[in-house]
């Protein structure tokens, strides 16, 4: 998200490499970034709490509109689920709640939301809960739900680092945990002053509230890095060592106001993890392509080939993939491939792509983000089966909005569309989801909802083996 912001210069110095692309699916710059700072940042608990500027209310933040260069069919949706299969089809529900407790929300914890929207986001560990939402975050007990750290503002993890990002708090945050190193992965940008960073933290170890090792990217004073979005894809050495990349997408905006296009890269995992200053290798697209999302991994059971991520956009009626390979020896030597143009079933965006969302007692309307694809491009490999599952908001005549969803099939380096639906059934609209990859190879996706009915509550469907392709039961009712 882009916050207005008047410019200072860091202290921070950057080495970047631009190298001119051959035109393997319009990617127009490649780059060499060097990471720059380094060093271990005090145990969580000892780390000052700070003081949060917070607004009241939140404060709006501008969110930069991907152009879509393709058309909205404006018809009918195809393959719209608007109703639960048949009673008489019905089993058994696998799914059973487990532990649930309460979050970062308005005057939990004593914290306040800063900024509309607040990019909520969260982690599970082994044995810890992460959550960060604009601009602050904290970490739980995941058996018992009790507050373990925070919350603290988003910058603290950078205490004594200097610079843009021990001084800012911009969010856009993110926080994943690597589960093959089982470390904790911290990122948000730096955006108040001149130059854009890119900040990271690298927990030590499972524990969340250890010591960290920090260092940043140098984004320049015209490249905008919006909307960062982090893929983890681990791969093991020989040797046991850790490899493979931590893969992010951005949308460029020129100065924080013009489309530049999306951005692929990838950090070097194993020096990240090792406390060394890693390099990032960065492909740049035009503005006729759209925002990229990261696959990002789910269980532990490695790719067929760990050494690459995919990255996926969309366009009118279809799934463009691109693969990134990066060459941690050699970066120059790092490529870009456009792999595929997978046709899906035709499609028009809720609210063309902006607001149209109702919220109940108010006339402010919600953004739908159906301009893109939404957070998470999940991949996972069962047994052989490798799957990757995305979805984005489309246009419904149950609501102002409806769930796409697609299972893409990874064979020898192929992508192919294995399934696909539009889960619209007759509810307030939904308004953020996520769908998580199968866990067997004879299931489907499941979906995770936010909705309002009539207030904000999550809810959650399940994919059960007895429902038949593509088709998904009612959504269950977790949280209100």
């Amino acid at each position: 998200m882009i916050r207005s912001s008047s410019w200072l210069f860091s202290f921070l110095t950057v080495v970047a490499v631009s190298i001119p692309a051959a035109a393997q699916g319009g990617h127009k710059e490649f780059e060499v970034y060097q990471s720059v700072g380094g060093g271990w940042s005090k145990n969580l608990h000892e780390i000052a709490k700070g003081a949060v500027n917070i607004p009241a209310p939140a404060q709006p933040v501008f969110l930069g509109r991907i152009p879509f260069t393709g058309t909205d069919t404006d018809r009918p949706d195809p393959i719209a689920q608007t109703s639960a299969p048949v009673p008489s089809t019905l089993g058994p529900s696998s799914a059973t709640p487990g532990q649930g407790f309460e979050g970062l929300g308005s005057g939990a914890y004593g914290f306040r939301v800063q900024y509309a929207p607040p990019d909520t986001n969260g982690a599970a560990g082994i044995t810890q809960y992460v959550q960060w939402v604009n601009a602050s975050f904290a970490v739980f007990d995941k058996a018992t739900g009790s507050l373990l750290a925070g919350p603290l503002p988003g910058n603290s993890l950078w205490q004594g680092f200097g610079g843009g990002c021990e001084t800012n708090n911009d969010g856009d945050p993110i926080v994943q945990f690597d589960k093959l190193a089982q470390r904790w992965v911290f990122t948000q940008f730096s955006v108040s002053n001149k130059p854009y960073l890119v900040c990271f933290a690298i927990s030590q170890t499972a524990d969340a509230t250890g010591p960290y090792f920090r260092f940043a990217f140098n984004f320049g004073n015209s490249s905008f890095p919006d909307y960062p979005k982090l893929g983890i894809m681990p791969n093991i050495m020989p040797n046991g060592a850790p490899a493979g990349g931590y893969f992010m997408s951005f949308n460029i905006f020129w100065n924080g106001f013009f489309f530049q296009g999306p951005r692929a890269c990838a950090v070097d995992r194993n020096k990240a993890l090792t406390g060394q200053a890693p390099a990032m290798v960065c492909f740049s697209l035009s503005s006729s392509y759209g925002s990229l999302l990261p696959a990002d991994l789910d269980g532990t059971t490695l790719p067929s080939d760990p050494s690459q991520d995919f990255f996926i956009a969309y366009g009118s009626n279809v799934l463009q993939v691109w693969k990134l390979k990066p060459n941690w020896s050699s970066p120059s030597s790092s490529t870009l491939t456009r792999l595929a143009d997978v046709g899906v079933a035709s499609f028009t965006r809720a609210c063309n792509g902006g607001k149209c969302i109702p919220q109940p007692g108010t006339s402010q309307q919600l953004d739908s983000l159906a301009d893109r694809l939404m957070y998470r491009l999940a991949y996972r490999n069962r047994g052989g089966t490798e799957s990757m599952v995305v979805n984005h908001s489309v246009k419904s005549t149950t609501a102002a909005s409806a769930i796409r969803w697609y299972e893409l099939r990874v064979s020898s380096g192929n992508i192919s569309l294995f399934q696909q639906g539009t889960f619209a059934p007759p509810i307030t609209s939904p308004d953020g989801w996520e769908v998580s990859p199968p866990t067997s190879a004879a299931t489907s996706p499941s979906v995770i909802a936010s909705r309002m009915e009539p207030i904000p509550s999550l809810a959650y469907e399940p994919r059960e083996d007895w429902v038949p392709i593509p088709l998904m039961a009612k959504c269950k009712p977790r949280h209100r």
